[in-house]
């Protein structure tokens, strides 16, 4: 089954899911998490095509996949210890049926595999070496080398996919092309350099652009990073800092307390979110284990990857949730709120 985004789809049944699974509840080794069960009936959009994704465990570049979309679900972490980092969930399409007519003379019915029970699913969310003292986690992001194979960035059909699924404009990818071949004549050690930056952030001054993306914190690494503590609180509304005034918090590594500012955020410097989430506790993707860091961070409404500038992953459709320190963020002033009105005295 072909989907494009925007495309309605049907999840099918806990029943007809379950089929398809094996004994650990995967289908092609990608894990059906059991958060995932509410949804069964559901009729949802199309959010992307998920041929291709990202590796977040052992940072192999691009990934490829088969069968697969994002229907903009989001794991809510209740079955892996509470984990807050909201990532997108996969569905292969053998668990989806398309609700418009014209698609179904196309449509191949499920394939059943064996007799996976809702309990095996359950147990699939905990890795083998599991115990008593540590529980290590199990879930599509821990597996994701595992249903995936590698994708060279050479690969020219994942772009011409990137564009046939819509998850793509022509005009991204070309500006994309445009941004992938500026970086590496930029860094060919011939000295453009230093001018090259200064006309790509005067360029994107004139076009109403973002700033060149790849600048270095300026604290020496090793050095402590500044802080400071807002206590946001979800619904908030935060205008992010500029590109400038963040990157004066950051060390050489481009890590303030830890936690490292891509690239990939500076497109939202300037702008104005609200408040999604504080996030406390998290699953490293390659252990399994639950981490709860030191200093929370916040996550924003809407405001995830979006691929623009990781030539490895470019156009990547993951959406990971960007991580933000309070530190980078300034508090505004909410129009939706009514501000409290002092009447007469003794009134």
């Amino acid at each position: 089954m072909k989907l494009r985004v925007g495309d309605l789809v049907e999840v099918r049944s806990k029943e007809e899911i379950l089929a398809t699974l094996d004994e650990s509840g995967r289908l092609e080794e990608l894990p059906f998490m059991p958060q995932m069960l509410q949804y069964c009936g559901q009729r949802l959009p199309v959010f992307a095509s998920a041929h291709k994704t990202c590796d977040t465990v052992h940072q192999t570049g691009g990934r490829r996949l088969t069968d697969s979309v994002h229907l903009n679900l989001r794991c809510d972490g209740q079955a892996y210890g509470g984990c807050q980092a909201e990532c997108l969930i996969f569905w292969k399409t053998a668990w989806l049926k398309p609700v418009d007519e014209a698609q179904r003379p196309a449509f191949v019915e499920i394939e059943t595999r064996g007799d996976c029970t809702e309990e095996a699913v359950w147990r699939g969310t905990q890795a083998p070496e599991s115990s008593d003292e540590e529980v290590r986690y199990c879930c599509q992001a821990t597996q994701l080398p595992r249903y995936t194979t590698l994708l060279s960035r050479w690969d020219f059909s994942q772009y011409l996919e990137d564009y046939r699924s819509g998850n793509t404009s022509l005009g991204r990818i070309l500006c994309g092309a445009i941004y992938a071949a500026y970086y590496k004549i930029m860094y060919l050690g011939i000295g453009l350099g230093r001018p090259m930056r200064w006309f790509y952030d005067w360029f994107q001054g004139l076009v109403g652009g973002y700033p060149y993306p790849r600048r270095r914190g300026v604290i020496p690494k090793g050095s402590p990073t500044p802080v400071e503590t807002l206590n946001l609180q979800p619904g908030e509304l935060v205008r992010v800092k500029s590109f400038a005034e963040i990157l004066a918090t950051l060390d050489t590594s481009n890590k303030n307390r830890g936690l490292y500012f891509d690239a990939e955020e500076v497109p939202f410097c300037g702008k104005v979110f609200r408040v999604r989430s504080r996030l406390s506790k998290f699953i490293d993707e390659r252990s399994g284990r639950l981490i709860q860091p030191k200093m929370e961070a916040i996550i924003l409404e809407d405001v995830w990857c979006q691929a623009r500038y990781s030539d490895c992953r470019m156009f990547c459709p993951r959406a990971i949730y960007s991580w933000w320190r309070e530190i980078w963020l300034e508090r505004v002033e909410d129009p939706a709120t009514p501000q409290a009105v002092a009447g007469p005295e003794g009134s």
